[in-house]
């Protein structure tokens, strides 16, 4: 088992991710009225490393881009495929600035990119929305308190070009948390949309 997995595993014990509070219906359906093409990045700080490390996505991808967004971070499935599924892509390369964002503070962002990537060989970057606005801008909260405390960030991918998107692959509001090595897979644990081989061409 890796490092990685073995850490998530002491975060988030077996039996609380099979219990029926998790595997039953915890989370909103919303109506699909979330960020489309053409759409500008919103204008609003995250944060990076520590609080007073602001980053404009706006102001900073002036060129091709992608902004991978998760319910959580060192949630299992977000740490065992969704985000090294885009770390270990050859296609990675091609697709510019990279970055996670979730709905956490710049400690956590920070803490999880160390244990993801502890060398930062693969360039992406680990961004905090602690307030949700970022999130909330582009209409992909979605209500998740009886697992997070609050609400998060849909499971998306927006590839950017020019500080606009260009496409939107963004996951149904279940999908808050997924299996990992050897637990049972329920209807929200897929990605469907967002995955590496998805949106990496």
């Amino acid at each position: 088992m890796s490092h990685s997995r073995a850490l998530l595993l002491r975060i988030f014990p077996r039996s609380t991710l099979t219990s029926p509070a998790v595997r039953g219906s915890p989370f909103s359906t919303t109506s699909p009225a979330f960020v489309n093409r053409g759409d500008p990045i919103p204008h609003l700080d995250l944060v990076e490393g520590s609080p007073g490390n602001k980053v404009n996505l706006a102001k900073e991808l002036k060129g091709k881009g992608l902004i991978i967004g998760v319910p959580a971070a060192f949630s299992p499935a977000c740490s065992a495929s969704h985000i090294p599924g885009y770390m270990n892509s050859p296609a990675l390369k091609s697709a510019g600035q990279v970055f996670v964002v979730s709905i956490n503070d710049a400690f956590v962002m920070k803490a999880w990119g160390a244990v993801l990537d502890p060398s930062n060989k693969s360039g992406i970057r680990f961004l905090g929305d602690p307030d949700a606005k970022f999130t909330e801008a582009l209409d992909l909260s979605f209500e998740s308190a009886a697992i997070f405390g609050n609400n998060r960030s849909k499971r998306y991918a927006l590839v950017v070009e020019d500080g606009k998107v260009k496409e939107a692959y963004v996951e149904p509001d279940k999908t808050g948390v997924d299996g990992i090595e050897n637990l049972p897979v329920s209807p929200i644990d897929d990605l469907r949309v967002s995955a590496a081989e998805k949106v990496l061409k």
